[in-house]
Parts: C-alpha cells; structure tokens; sequence
C-alpha cells in the first residue's frame, strides 16, 4: 500500500504531517492550504515550535472533506462553511454526498479518477486534475519530475494520471473533456521546462520527431522529446499531423541522423510513409546520407514495417536514439 495512504490509515506520525506531504497525497498546492487556513480556517490545529504546520489524523480528515466539496464544484467560501460545521457535530460529511448539511444545493461535478495503486503523487495529480486546479498541477509535475527524473516520473506519475483521465472520459462523455485538456497542457508545460534545462551538446546527430498526417495524440512524443534534450541530444519536434511533403522537407533541411514517427491509431499508421522517409537522400554526392527510421506509438502493432525499429517505450526509445546520435 502507498505510504501516504498507509499514514491516513493508521493516523500520521508522531507529530503529524507536515503542509509539503499533505499537498502531495492530495493534489494541493501548498499555497493552497496555506490560503485556505489563512481564510477560512481548515488548518492544523497544532503548530510546532509555534510555526511550522503539522497536519494529524483529524486535520486531514477535515481537509479531505473541504476537497472533496470543491472538488463537486462548491465555491471554497462553502465548502469550508460545510466542513467546519459537520465536524463541530464530529461527523464530517463525504465529499460524494449530493446534499450538503447547511442545505446548499447539490453539486454534480466530476468524481475521483481510477488511478488505482498508484504513487501518492499520482493520486494527488489526479485530484488537482479534477479540481482543475493549475497551479497545483504545476508545483506536482515539477515535484515528481525533481524526485524521480523525467523517464521514472513519466511512466510511474503521469502515463497513469493520463490513462485515468481516458479511461473516465471514455465512460463519462463530455463531463471530462476539460480535465483531460488541462491536465495535457500542464503536462506538456512541465515537458518543455525540463527539456530547456540543458543547452545540445555539438557534434551530435540531431533527432526528428513528428506525429504521421492525421495523428493529433503529442504527449508521448513531447517526453521523448525532453528526455533527450535532457541528454545533451538535440532534436527537432515537429509535433501532431505533418504533412507528408513537409516531413520530407524537415528532413532534407535537418539531414537528422533518425526520424521517429508516431502513431496512436492504426488508421494513421503508414507503412508507405515510412518506406519515403526510409529513401530520402542528403549530402554530397558520392557521400550522401539516410536516416534511421523509428515508430513508435500503438498505432503500429500488427503493422510493423520490415526492419524498422519499434521501441517498446520511452526508455527503449531514448536508449537507441542516443546510440544513433553519437555515430
């Protein structure tokens, strides 16, 4: 079982938790709890040395109500009005109840995402996500990717965050096209801010990246892209649907020591696009040059061009593409 979850299970430390922890297992930004003790008084009701939060059982307990309220899409003012008066009787209401004890009218906003036994900071992404709260978003993804580095962060924190929201927007209809947007945005934000965070090492073959025409899904392709900018490997993103003619533009102008394409769907992989890119020829006569071709996405199981490099996923990919950048 997660940590975090194991500590609300059998109560917090001695001590308590502190704000940093208790962001993290519940999607909220620090600033946040911060703000809402500041404001409305659901905070810790022990400070140590008189300063630091330290956050118990019982904190938590008030704290996951108050989210769970806003998270149905009450204003915080409320919610915090709510929570505070159910736990003065000692029976804080859940946050799926449609009713409210102070008699405000229900709330129908989006429920939990089935992320499953997923690292704490994947449930708390997966809360922020549904609050559609950016700034906590932001302050996670940064945190995972710190902790973790970006491959580990990407497979363990965000691939299952990502596949919860699929999965509930598949079962839900429309209700959840807004956090499967924002969440990809912030994730897309959080990709590009560690991949500046390294200049390209010279002498190095460059890397094209491109979704095949037809193809919007950019996520998987943006981490590949920040795992080798992280890298020191310099590449070229060229990101959903390019067009055929203008791959083979991108191509001949970059002359990259490979191409990855990617496709999602079976309907948008091509085997006829990857034997174009395959012919494509740069460079001096007599020593002209080809670029390795990669595919990559789901959309090419059962349709594997002959020869061609299909790796199984990002650490596969970044494995081979530094190989080939360093010939």
């Amino acid at each position: 079982m997660d940590d975090a979850v194991s500590t609300l299970t059998r109560g917090p430390a001695a001590g308590g938790l502190t704000t940093g922890a208790v962001a993290r297992l519940l999607g909220v930004a620090p600033t946040t709890l911060r703000s809402w003790d500041r404001r409305y008084g659901i905070g810790p009701a022990s400070r140590e040395g008189g300063r630091h939060r330290r956050w118990t059982s019982a904190d938590i307990g008030l704290l996951e109500c108050m989210c769970g309220l806003t998270n149905a899409g009450m204003p915080p003012a409320e919610a915090a009005r709510t929570a505070l008066a159910a736990a003065s009787q000692g029976a804080p209401p859940r946050p799926d109840e449609q009713e409210t004890r102070s008699g405000a009218q229900s709330f129908h906003g989006p429920g939990a995402l089935p992320v499953g036994r997923a690292r704490r900071e994947c449930r708390g992404l997966a809360r922020a996500a549904v609050r559609l709260d950016a700034q906590a978003m932001d302050e996670l993804l940064a945190a995972a990717i710190d902790r973790y580095g970006l491959l580990a962060a990407w497979e363990s924190v965000i691939m299952p965050t990502l596949h919860a929201v699929g999965r509930k927007w598949e079962t839900a209809g429309e209700r959840y096209v807004e956090v499967e947007h924002l969440l990809s945005w912030h994730v897309s934000s959080a990709l590009r801010r560690a991949a500046a965070q390294r200049t390209p090492v010279a002498g190095r073959g460059v890397s094209l990246l491109a979704c095949t025409p037809g193809e919007s899904h950019t996520l998987a392709l943006e981490a590949l892209a920040a795992g080798l900018a992280q890298q020191g490997l310099p590449v070229r993103m060229f990101g959903a649907a390019l067009p055929v003619e203008a791959m083979e533009e991108a191509v001949r102008r970059t002359g990259p020591a490979a191409v990855v394409l990617w496709a999602q769907a079976r309907s948008t992989a091509s085997r006829a696009l990857v034997a174009r890119v395959e012919a494509i020829e740069w460079g001096v006569r007599g020593a002209r040059r080809r670029p390795v071709v990669l595919v990559a996405g789901p959309g090419w199981a059962g349709q594997l061009p002959s020869g061609v490099r299909h790796p199984s996923g990002l650490a596969e990919a970044l494995d081979a593409l530094a190989t080939i950048s360093r010939r």
